[in-house]
């Protein structure tokens, strides 16, 4: 997720020469689209894998984003800091999948804290530095973006769909938080949960110290002077604002005492549709699969498993067999055999003496 996926953007960052403007404003346009459809789409998700991967597309928008508003550097540098806080939330996840006995559905963990408290302290800082919580490695990354993007001159539209995806990021990662790590044990009784994997732990923690430590560490590297900003209080605070706001969004519209009567079916098609990414996989998945598929499916039950089989090779292998157990009937030697045979050669004797 943090190396694989990002080497577009990567190749992007390093070609940032050929972008012209109208191409610039077509991926701007883009980008941000995916960054909110992630970000919704995540909020729908209770699968554990696929919450962090929405989480890297959305991340990959942002840094898309940035870069077609010519801004390469902090593409680069988000890039940067996201491979490092993501690769730990997923060692994180996986640590929880093993554990948990390979059940991703965050609806089955809850109160983690209490049976793995390490790997949930490297998530939850993890998490909230993909927040971009103040001085953690997020922060220097994506409040630097936000407040380009508050300098720039970009239309109102593009620029709430920058802030209520950012919103959005903080509220799938608190509402990650509240089901894994703060809510009620949902798992089974009897359970194998521990904290002893040290060979995962060690490289957590390891990851640990750079995710708090290496926004700052980059930035010294990266930036030769500071980036000046120059912003009123109301914008300078805007993205903060968000993230709190967004942040109780997320915790309280995941608390189980509302989802007993599970509202989600309140509005289903609603759900539905944001849940499965605006009938994306519909669009171009299926609809391009589907033909194909079905066609093989027809050639395979109609020639492979069918006529073809019968004329070729089983066919043929039938045939054989039959005719080898036929001459190995023949050589066994039996007297009724011989019999049969001698009363068949009498009888054709008989039949040419009668000619």
């Amino acid at each position: 997720s943090s190396t694989l996926v990002t080497a577009g953007v990567y190749l992007l960052i390093r070609f940032n020469m050929i972008l012209n403007e109208n191409l610039c404003l077509f991926l701007l346009l883009i980008s941000t689209l995916t960054m909110f459809m992630a970000g919704l789409g995540a909020n729908f998700e209770f699968d554990l894998k696929k919450i962090i991967a929405l989480s890297t597309l959305s991340q990959l928008g942002l840094m898309m984003s940035i870069l077609s508003m010519g801004n390469y550097k902090l593409a680069f540098f988000h890039l940067l800091t996201h491979a490092l806080f993501k690769a730990l939330l997923f060692m994180c996840a996986g640590a929880i999948i093993h554990n948990l006995k390979d059940t991703q559905d965050i609806r089955f963990m809850g109160n983690l804290m209490v049976h793995m408290p390490l790997t949930c302290i490297c998530l939850n800082i993890s998490n909230l530095a993909l927040c971009g919580m103040p001085f953690l490695a997020g922060f220097y990354s994506k409040d630097l973006i936000l407040e380009v993007v508050s300098m720039d001159f970009v239309n109102i539209f593009i620029f709430l769909l920058f802030f209520i995806s950012t919103g959005l990021t903080v509220c799938y990662s608190f509402r990650l938080c509240y089901y894994s790590i703060t809510g009620d044990f949902n798992f089974y009784s009897l359970h194998s949960l521990n904290d002893e994997g040290w060979i995962m732990l060690k490289s957590m923690l390891l990851m640990l110290m750079f995710v708090i430590f290496s926004g700052s560490m980059l930035m010294w590297l990266i930036f030769p002077t500071p980036v000046m900003i120059c912003l009123p209080l109301e914008l300078k605070m805007l993205a903060l604002f968000v993230s709190f706001i967004g942040a109780w969004l997320g915790y309280e519209m995941a608390k189980f005492s509302l989802t007993w009567v599970s509202n989600s079916l309140k509005f289903y098609s609603y759900s539905y549709f944001f849940g499965i990414m605006w009938f994306m996989p519909n669009i171009s998945t299926f609809s391009m699969n589907y033909v194909p598929l079905v066609l093989s499916f027809n050639f395979y039950k109609s020639f492979d498993q069918g006529w073809n089989e019968y004329f070729g090779g089983q066919g043929m292998y039938k045939n054989l067999k039959n005719s080898s157990l036929l001459i190995q009937f023949l050589q066994n030697n039996n007297m009724k055999i011989y019999l049969i045979l001698i009363i068949l050669w009498v009888i054709i004797l008989f039949l040419i003496l009668l000619v």
